[in-house]
């Protein structure tokens, strides 16, 4: 049973190694799209479900709220980009500028949030309240997985 984050860290170095994959890759070939494909979904299910549970709780404690609410904010300017990925044509050199600009912010908010906001949340939020959290994250990362393709087809209607 890992805490909450253990089971985040876990997730950032799982997509760090995605992000290494995809960048050792050209074209459009089928590692490529392969390695897309599982950090398109895996990102998506884990910053819905860390937005769910963890930053839910950080945002629900005063000194908690800022480190959140910006985090929430770069999980959105991510999901933009990602989006942007998704339409464009892998073999083109727009989709591996575009992809390097995403490979910058994602590990730029990644390291931030594991010493930052990590670290914020350490201090206003109690252990005891945080018990468990770790498998509701794994839980309902699991659910948000099932969802992504809903969840983009109900944006794009908006």
């Amino acid at each position: 049973m890992p805490d909450i984050y253990t089971a985040i860290k876990a997730d950032h170095d799982h997509h760090r190694t995605l992000l290494d994959r995809i960048s050792d890759t050209s074209g459009a070939s089928e590692d490529r799209k392969k390695a897309w494909r599982e950090f398109y979904y895996h990102v998506k299910s884990h910053a819905a479900a860390e937005e769910e549970t963890f930053y839910s709780k950080l945002i629900s404690k005063t000194w908690g709220q800022d480190a959140a609410r910006h985090s929430v904010h770069e999980h959105q300017q991510l999901d933009d980009l990602m989006e942007e990925l998704n339409e464009m044509d892998m073999s083109s050199g727009g989709w591996l500028e575009k992809f390097k600009v995403l490979r910058h912010d994602y590990e730029h908010h990644i390291e931030e949030e594991e010493d930052e906001v990590f670290a914020r949340a350490r201090e206003v939020i109690p252990e005891s309240e945080i018990e468990g959290y770790g498998d509701r994250f794994n839980a309902r990362k699991e659910e948000e997985r099932k969802l992504v393709d809903e969840k983009v087809e109900d944006s794009l209607e908006d």
